[in-house]
């Protein structure tokens, strides 16, 4: 019995080491695969028109989740409404706000980005969006009131920004490197 516990231990100590011995760490940076949800249709509550995050590739996307309820909701789209301005209305930075609250619909997203001016796009997280969106970086975008907000580079690599309100100065310092780029 104890010839065959030695056994099993020397085993499990080989295969371990064998296992640690045979690990290299890959020095060499490839293309991160992009998230699925990046080929996921998104209806634009104010144009009707159906976009992807693939359809930006080349640009900087800032993407905020949002709900019409939130208050902190308003003062940050106001922010971005302001960084925008703040950097010219450069054609190659789009902003994307997606309504995560299962409980919205296109009509009243609609009259929400127009009752407060908002002329960015603004669509209804599918469940398929809004479950990658908690799955890879967090259940946080699903708490509107967190300000939750990411930016997309130009070759799709995903960078988190701080939760909370962010106003169009530290919007600009965020995507300006982005945009240089």
């Amino acid at each position: 019995m104890n010839l065959l516990r030695t056994m099993m231990i020397s085993i499990a100590f080989i295969l371990t080491v064998s296992a640690c011995a045979g690990t290299q760490v890959d020095t060499v940076s490839s293309p991160v695969a992009k998230p699925d949800w990046f080929d996921m249709e998104l209806v634009d509550a104010q144009t009707g028109e159906t976009f992807t995050m693939n359809d930006y590739a080349g640009k900087v996307v800032l993407l905020e989740t949002m709900a019409i309820w939130c208050p902190n909701c308003v003062v940050q789209g106001n922010e971005i409404r302001n960084l925008h301005k703040l950097l010219g209305y450069p054609d190659d930075l789009i902003s994307v706000s997606l309504d995560v609250d299962i409980n919205e619909d296109n009509a009243a997203l609609k009259e929400y980005a127009y009752g407060y001016g908002f002329d960015w796009h603004f669509a209804i997280a599918p469940l398929e969006v809004a479950r990658a969106l908690g799955n890879l970086y967090t259940a946080q975008y699903l708490n509107p009131p967190l300000a939750p907000m990411l930016v997309i580079d130009r070759n799709g690599n995903v960078h988190h920004l701080e939760y909370g309100i962010k106003d169009a100065a530290t919007l600009q310092v965020a995507v300006e490197p982005y945009l240089a780029k």
